[in-house]
């Protein structure tokens, strides 16, 4: 099977573009209309075998996750996907494979409104890139330095349980096959909140998805943002935010995950005191659950504060691709 075989076959799906798509796949470039009034939201992510995935894994759920991570970026600048594209690197054409991978890609895609608009393929390690480009208003989107002090820090879903299969499936910790099987869909399956990020819109004030950790990507708002957090231990412990698989290992396991495991996709934001039933609602409004672990602060740094008040120092970093 040549390339372009490969893409007409696999990647080139029949029938008319969707709103917001002039010109899709086959032609030198993609043409996107945006509505009147909206910037443009651009994200890449790579995903190499080996680094970010395991050879074994099931493409269709790899198709699925390369598509997510990206969506992911979008939900936490509160932007709505107009579409994608795929860099593809493959050691041979095997069509198996292939079928599988774009099947989980155009499920995710099309339930998410977010179609293949164009890409590369091409012969070497396997490799996947995706590019995706979103529209949100210009003044609303949800950036990273907009947090104050006196705002809530929230985070959304559950975080901890990918990295508790990652550590199961490097042999570092035997779990149950129930549990392995349930985190290991949150490692290789991971659900991308738009719908909580357009809800979140001009409610606030800062965000990020937790691709890296919890901490670390708290760390990147308080940067950008110029502040500091004070966080409960006690109210991750009883909020729900950790699944009922992580919350039965040890205290260490679950605070590593939990806080410094990546690969959550979960979404990290902040949202002003006085926001909070707005925060609330828009989380019933998007059917994701939401958990209130703090508050932020002008003092700098992340500070942990243990069950009794008390300052906790963890010293947990998040991941980093070249540390």
């Amino acid at each position: 099977m040549g390339e372009f075989e490969l893409i007409r076959h696999y990647f080139q799906r029949p029938g008319a573009n969707p709103p917001g798509v002039v010109l899709g796949v086959g032609d030198d470039c993609a043409l996107l209309q945006p509505e009147a009034g909206q910037r443009l939201a651009i994200s890449t992510d790579m995903l190499v075998e080996g680094r970010h995935f395991f050879p074994d894994v099931d493409p269709a759920a790899l198709g699925h996750k390369a598509l997510a991570v990206n969506l992911s970026d979008l939900a936490a600048m509160g932007a709505q996907p107009l579409g994608c594209t795929l860099a593809l690197a493959l050691p041979r054409a095997d069509e198996a494979w292939l079928a599988g991978f774009s099947q989980g890609l155009f499920a995710l895609a099309e339930a998410e409104a977010c179609p293949l608009v164009g890409g590369d393929t091409t012969k070497g390690p396997l490799n996947l890139c995706i590019t995706v480009f979103g529209q949100v208003p210009p003044g609303q989107e949800l950036r990273r330095s907009g947090a104050r002090a006196g705002d809530e820090v929230w985070v959304s879903g559950t975080v901890g349980d990918a990295r508790l299969a990652l550590e199961a499936l490097l042999g570092e910790t035997p779990l149950p096959p129930d549990v392995l099987a349930r985190s290991r869909q949150r490692l290789e399956r991971p659900t991308p909140r738009l719908a909580l990020g357009l809800a979140l819109r001009g409610i606030a004030s800062a965000a990020a998805d937790v691709s890296d950790g919890l901490c670390g990507d708290l760390g990147h708002i308080l940067a950008a943002s110029g502040v500091g957090a004070e966080l409960e231990l006690g109210a991750l412990l009883a909020s729900s935010a950790l699944s009922a698989d992580l919350r039965a290992r040890p205290r260490p396991q679950l605070l590593r995950c939990a806080l410094a495991g990546g690969d959550d996709y979960e979404l990290i934001f902040t949202a002003p005191a006085a926001a909070r039933e707005a925060v609330l609602q828009a989380a019933r409004s998007a059917d994701t659950p939401v958990s209130r672990l703090g508050r932020i602060t002008t003092e700098a740094d992340l500070r942990w504060r243990d069950e009794s008040g008390q300052p906790l120092d963890l010293a947990l970093a998040s991941f980093d691709h070249f540390a």
